[in-house]
This record gives C-alpha cells, structure tokens and sequence, in this order.
C-alpha cells in the first residue's frame, strides 16, 4: 500500500550514510563508581553530576541508593539514527561492589568502560576506595573473558588488542604497565577543595594518580570531556596538562614512567620499603603520607529504608506492620523456648 512505501521510504532514509548505505547504530556502556560520599553539589562533582552533564540534563543529582540505570541517545550527524549510551551508576562506595555484575556481562563487555570517580578532598580514603572497586571490578572482567575465551575467542582477542593499542609498541613501557582489561577513566572529583591543599600535598596525589592511571593504560581527568568519547565514540582531546597545580588532564597512552618520576619520598625511605611490584612501592609511600582509614569507616551503614526520599506510605506501613509480627513471633518463640523441659539425659 501507499503507507507501507512511505514507512519503508522512511526507514530508509533514517537508516542510511552519505553513501546510502544502512548505518550502524552503535549501544556502548558506561559503568561509574567511587566513593560512596562522591556526589556533591561542587565544581567537577560526582559520579551522578558528570553522567548529567553528559546527558545535557538539567536535574538536581540524588544520592545513588544503590546501582542505578539511565541513557542517553544521540546522533553522529544529521539525519542519522542515534546511538544509544547505557549509564550505569554504583552507589555506597566500596559496600556494594557485587552489583557489578549486573551491568558487566558477556552481552555487554565488548563496548563496556568503566569510570572511577575518586574524592580529592579524602585522600586518606582514596587508595582503598581505588584498589578494592578495580580489583573486584577486574576479577569479574576477567572471569568474563575466561568464559569468552572458549566460545568466542575473537572477541577477546580484539578486546585485548584494544587495551594494549593504548600504548604504542615502542612506548618505553610497554612492557612495565598492566593495562586494564577494559576501558579505564579516573575522575578526580571535589577539585575546588583540593585546590586549597597544601602544594606538596597535591603533588604527591597528583603523581600518585599520574602513575596509577599510567599503569592500568587509563586515562587521567578533572572534567567529564572523555565521558563522551567512552559513551557515544566522539573524538578524544588531544589536549594535555600534567601540571599538579593545574586540573590534570592525560589521555590513556600519553604519560610515561619517567615523564612521572619516582615515588614521592626520599630514597633512604624507598630502600627500607620491602615491595614486590612498582604498584605496591607507590601504594605503601602513598599510605605512609595518607594512612588509610579502616574498611568499617568505609561501609555505608545507613538504612535506605528509613531514608525520607524514598518514602512509599503502603509500603512502609506494610513493612511496619510485618516488624511488629517479627517482634512478637521472636518474643513467643523466646518464652516457649524458656518453658520446654529438657531431658537432662
């Protein structure tokens, strides 16, 4: 019928290139974590205000109860289908790190990247925070790729072939780094705080970070620019700023060992640090200026259920209600116990 050819005539058209070729419509994920506390009302902020930057979305972000879905579509050129960015964001810091194997699956891990939004104003949280959610987040990865590797092992290959292109074959590192299995973004956040430390201070986070990034073949950032790159494939910036007094900004790939330069303590102090990687020297000179805090003080203990902002009336009253049987139940069940006569034999 004549609608049936202005439908197909249409699709066409929106699915069409220059060349009138059917155009790929590309999905891409985007994992963000950090610390628990990272979502803040301030210059550079959280994990939640820098996917609202992304989307152009003008809301007033909320605290991540826990892992938390949105997307964001948006067109290469005009008159083209839109690709679609799936954001996904992981709340209570290092507490609910087994969420991630929601998002992160063998569907999705092909054009999976991952965020790591650390606070610049706790650095005594931020080596902790930083090594438990890559290290949880890797295990996973790589139990994913194991399981790849015996059905489809050309999609690993090429996903291990793109983490290693970050580093040009004759980068005088390439043998030293240990790329991340998967796309890798470090956000340092709440830099208008940072900024009022102490010069030395920041430099000794600043080359931390330089060499942590470095090391993982990730990139190094103070803004949300390479957000759009992970989530829709723009071009990266070819800008670059490793000035620790200025916002860093380092592309995966453009930083070298010794561009960074040792630990930031004095030899003496390095001899007597008994390491077995260059990860570990950094992490015990980091931890000797910034001693970390425990993991308890790390854990979110507040209830969600007693949080206002998610107050449903029928839910809660249910919920009262199903308390004081519990209670009464647990309060029976005590006096029955205390009754019975057991036999001594």
């Amino acid at each position: 019928t004549l609608w049936d050819l202005a439908i197909a005539e249409v699709e066409k058209r929106e699915n069409a290139d220059d060349d009138g070729k059917r155009a790929e419509v590309w999905e891409r994920s985007v994992l963000f974590m950090g610390n628990k506390n990272g979502v803040m009302l301030r210059v550079f902020l959280g994990k939640t205000t820098i996917i609202l930057r992304c989307l152009k979305r003008e809301e007033i972000p909320k605290p991540t109860l826990a892992l938390e879905y949105s997307f964001g579509r948006r067109a290469r050129r005009p008159d083209t289908p839109k690709d679609v960015a799936h954001f996904w964001e992981l709340g209570g810091g290092t507490s609910l790190m087994e969420l991630i194997r929601i998002p992160i699956t063998s569907n999705s891990i092909r054009t999976f990247a991952v965020v790591l939004v650390l606070d610049l104003s706790k650095p005594n949280e931020l080596w902790t925070t930083m090594e438990k959610l890559l290290q949880v987040t890797r295990n996973h990865v790589s139990k994913i790729l194991a399981k790849l590797e015996k059905t489809n092992p050309e999609v690993v290959t090429e996903i291990k072939q793109r983490m290693r292109n970050n580093l040009q074959r004759d980068h005088p590192d390439y043998e030293l780094v240990d790329p991340f299995p998967i796309p890798l973004v470090i956000i340092g956040s709440k830099y208008d705080i940072f900024h009022e430390f102490d010069s030395e201070v920041r430099k000794i986070i600043s080359k931390t970070l330089r060499f942590v990034s470095h090391y993982y073949g990730a990139s190094l950032v103070v803004s949300h620019a390479l957000i759009n790159h992970l989530a829709f494939g723009y071009d990266k910036s070819k800008s670059l700023s490793v000035d620790h007094s200025k916002p860093l900004f380092i592309p995966a790939g453009m930083d070298s060992l010794s561009q960074i330069g040792p630990p930031p303590a004095s030899d003496s102090d390095i001899a007597k640090l008994r390491a077995n990687t260059p990860l570990e020297l950094w992490k015990k000179v980091f931890e000797k200026t910034f001693p970390p805090k425990s993991s308890c003080d790390l854990q979110d203990t507040r209830d969600p259920a007693q949080d206002l902002q998610y107050a449903e009336h029928e839910i809660d009253v249910m919920r009262a209600q199903k308390k004081q049987e519990l209670e009464q139940y647990k309060r029976n069940a005590s006096k029955s116990w205390k009754e019975m006569d057991f036999d001594s034999d």
